[in-house]
């Protein structure tokens, strides 16, 4: 396949697959609906796989179809910050870019955006703070911050990222040791493992976050990491309210097993923050662009 080709192709794509719709996409790229379905038919031709198909409620995606946006989604998003730097004929950006994030989205958020961040910058000396404490972006001389949970009185920028729910984890081993969970009550039975951020008081939620208890427990054992309570967890040591999207991959393969399912804790929503006033640098917009990929991504796929 001529890849000089089918990159405009991939880009209309990317559009309707991410709209699910060629009416929306057809008025983002100033083409008629028409033309947008033609070239999706010249792809699925030269790919010569279905990647898109219609239905009553518009455009659902082949399983294909998911694989290809996956990959040709930052693809479009690249071109555009491309375009958006030589139309402004800014110099490439250099020197340090500082930013701080929570503890548990380095593997699979922050080290891919970087990554790519440094590809597409390689002047820029990025420096990474881990916390899950607020930091100041003046005074810790930040370029950006990644802040879950209730923002505090400030005049800083905040864009949403998204929300990451908490459920309540822990091994097959221990259950089989323990006997299972048939109520929140029973929770006092068990041996709770509590994250950083957790009390002897917890607030429970039902799955749609519309209903909530507070239950008292005292925790068995606790850890200033998320790595040890996951550890604490497959070492059957007992049961923890863990996180969701760090959870799946061990959930899949049954190593850790979902207990009390009608409930989990706190929905911790996570904001993107910073100090520009009017337009943000290039390489911090693509920061946020990036960060809000992977972490979509990384909570899909799980």
């Amino acid at each position: 396949m001529n890849s000089v080709k089918l990159a405009p192709l991939l880009l209309i794509f990317v559009e309707v697959a991410s709209k699910r719709s060629f009416t929306a996409a057809a008025k983002k790229l100033g083409l008629s609906k028409s033309a947008v379905s033609q070239q999706i038919k010249r792809l699925e031709k030269s790919t010569g796989q279905q990647l898109l198909m219609r239905n009553t409620r518009g455009v659902e995606l082949t399983a294909v179809g998911k694989t290809l946006l996956a990959r040709s989604e930052l693809l479009s998003q690249q071109l555009s910050m491309t375009l958006i730097e030589l139309d402004s004929a800014k110099t490439q950006p250099s020197g340090s870019f500082k930013v701080s994030i929570p503890p548990f989205f380095e593997n699979d958020i922050i080290i891919p955006v970087l990554r790519q961040l440094s590809v597409e910058f390689p002047k820029i000396k990025p420096e990474v703070i881990v916390t899950g404490k607020w930091q100041d972006l003046i005074e810790n001389n930040l370029d950006a911050a990644i802040f879950g949970g209730d923002l505090p009185d400030c005049d800083y920028r905040a864009l949403s990222i998204g929300k990451v729910s908490e459920i309540f984890c822990a091994s097959p081993r221990y259950i089989k040791q323990h006997g299972n969970l048939k109520s929140v009550k029973a929770l006092v039975k068990h041996n709770f493992i509590a994250t950083p951020w957790q009390h002897d008081n917890l607030q429970l939620f039902n799955n749609e976050q519309t209903d909530h208890i507070q239950v008292n427990i005292e925790h068995f054992a606790k850890a200033n990491t998320l790595t040890t309570v996951r550890e604490m967890i497959l070492n059957d040591m007992g049961i923890a309210l863990f996180p969701e999207f760090l959870a799946q991959p061990y959930l899949a393969d049954r190593q850790m097993i979902r207990v009390l399912p009608e409930i989990q804790g706190r929905a911790w929503h996570f904001y993107f923050l910073h100090q520009y006033k009017s337009t943000k640098p290039i390489h911090v917009s693509r920061f946020y662009q990036l960060f809000n990929y992977y972490f979509n991504k990384s909570s899909a796929i799980n």
